[in-house]
């Protein structure tokens, strides 16, 4: 197989050498390029610059939410996440979620699009793993070390150590 005469002199880019210099020495949890552009946009740009955290540039965050430690890690790496902590959100130690993961706290009123239902807070436990494209709606309670599949819906309590997944999510294993 042939390389790219591009792919080929990619070692010989000189513009690349700092960057490549910092990460060599960087020792944090998020790449240097990634940490820089996340910072731009947060700080300068004013995305999602109310949160306290972290947050992946292509992600959005509003409303009252609340994490555990590391968690900040995910926010910081997983793009194209949507969480809307309306009715509140609360996040347990430890817990990771994957890119376009969706955590919706509140619906809009039917009378009033401009309110929000109130509704109970999501609560998500310690050291649990949410996959790519899960969409956890209001109310929902998932117990420490639960398991959410790949593209699921939640929309109900699971309690802990439980493997979830599917349209509307199930049991998968204990």
């Amino acid at each position: 197989m042939k390389t790219s005469p591009i792919r080929k002199n990619a070692k010989f880019r000189f513009w690349l050498w700092p960057i490549r210099l910092i990460n060599k020495f960087w020792k944090r949890p998020i790449p240097f390029g990634l940490w820089f552009v996340n910072k731009l946009c947060q700080n300068i740009l004013d995305i999602n610059n109310d949160v306290p955290w972290m947050v992946h540039f292509t992600s959005r965050v509003t409303g009252k939410i609340t994490i555990g430690e590391n968690v900040w890690k995910s926010f910081a790496l997983s793009g194209g996440c949507y969480i809307q902590g309306g009715n509140g959100i609360i996040i347990g130690d430890n817990t990771i979620f994957a890119p376009g993961v969706k955590i919706i706290s509140a619906n809009h009123n039917k009378s009033n699009n401009r309110e929000w239902v109130k509704e109970k807070p999501i609560i998500i436990g310690e050291n649990c793993w949410i996959g790519v494209n899960v969409v956890i709606l209001p109310g929902v309670k998932l117990g420490n070390n639960v398991i959410v599949g790949a593209g699921s819906v939640v929309n109900k309590n699971f309690k802990k150590n439980d493997i979830i997944g599917g349209i509307p999510a199930i049991t998968l294993r204990k």
